[in-house]
């Protein structure tokens, strides 16, 4: 039987080594935020004639979306403004067509941001509330409600990961952060707590057939009997995300990028942070 929870303290570092980093530039830097939060225009135009995406970024933030077709993010443009723009490209590179022009307001933008904070502490609030409930039977002295807080440990563990990840894109690479990027990470908060819910679960099926046992050895066992079912989960939604890194169109690269990171942490801090800790947590309280 492997002894992983032996080793909680290594996997406690191995977080922290991951989490600081990017922690540190969330907080000198923050996250460099797009349009969809900060409010400007976005611009999609397709053109005639070959130009390169580095041609166009000197007007803003450029994606390209197809063959000479892109998307401009820049500061709001009034219809003079905007006039003036698509006269200045017209002179530059030619005939192009508009596929979408599209303003938003700094309010939108503001109101995007206290929503996504708030939706995230939603759901940490219900995830809590619902596994607390789900694991009401769990034999004692062990708590339901341990196994939730934990579980929403290991959520804030992914939540920080990608977060200061995407703090360092933005300081290197000058990646914005959008409503995408909200969507990918509540997508990785439910899977995460998906797969931490796998593992407790087996530990509660586990502690009546153990009485005598340690509650990490318990864990041991349930690790160990739910790994092979959790990685290979995780595996195929991996693959499947690095075939759309590497093919997929470049308008939602950052966004499977972030489902991608997300994932992994999930899988990693699922058996190792939110067990780990709720290994700690029964056993200081002697279990």
């Amino acid at each position: 039987m492997l002894h992983l929870m032996r080793r909680k303290l290594l996997f406690f570092i191995l977080s922290s080594l991951v989490i600081l980093p990017g922690l540190f530039f969330l907080l000198t830097g923050g996250l460099k935020f797009g349009i969809d939060f900060t409010g400007g225009s976005l611009l999609e135009y397709k053109f005639e004639k070959t130009i390169t995406k580095e041609e166009l970024q000197q007007y803003g933030t450029v994606t390209k979306t197809g063959d000479n077709a892109f998307i401009i993010r820049t500061k709001p443009q009034d219809h003079n403004q905007l006039n003036t723009l698509k006269k200045e490209l017209s002179d530059k590179y030619g005939k192009f067509e508009a596929s979408r022009e599209e303003n938003v307001g700094p309010i939108i933008g503001a109101e995007l941001k206290q929503k996504a904070v708030v939706g995230t502490m939603v759901a940490c609030l219900m995830i809590i509330l619902y596994i607390t409930y789900s694991f009401r039977k769990v034999p004692k002295p062990a708590s339901s409600f341990r196994f939730g807080i934990a579980a929403v440990v290991a959520l804030i563990h992914d939540v920080l990961v990608l977060v200061g990840v995407f703090a360092i894109f933005g300081k290197f690479l000058h990646v914005e952060i959008d409503t995408l990027f909200v969507t990918a990470l509540l997508t990785v908060i439910g899977f995460s707590v998906h797969d931490t819910i796998v593992v407790f679960d087996r530990i509660r099926e586990n502690m009546p057939k153990h009485l005598n046992v340690k509650f990490s050895d318990i864990a041991d066992i349930s690790i160990v009997q739910t790994l092979a079912r959790s990685l290979n989960t995780s595996l195929t939604v991996v693959i499947v995300l690095l075939a759309l890194v590497l093919f997929g169109g470049e308008s939602i690269r950052w966004f499977v990028v972030a489902l991608l990171i997300g994932i992994i942490s999930g899988t990693y801090s699922s058996i190792f942070n939110a067990t780990a800790l709720l290994c700690w947590w029964e056993e200081k309280l002697g279990h």
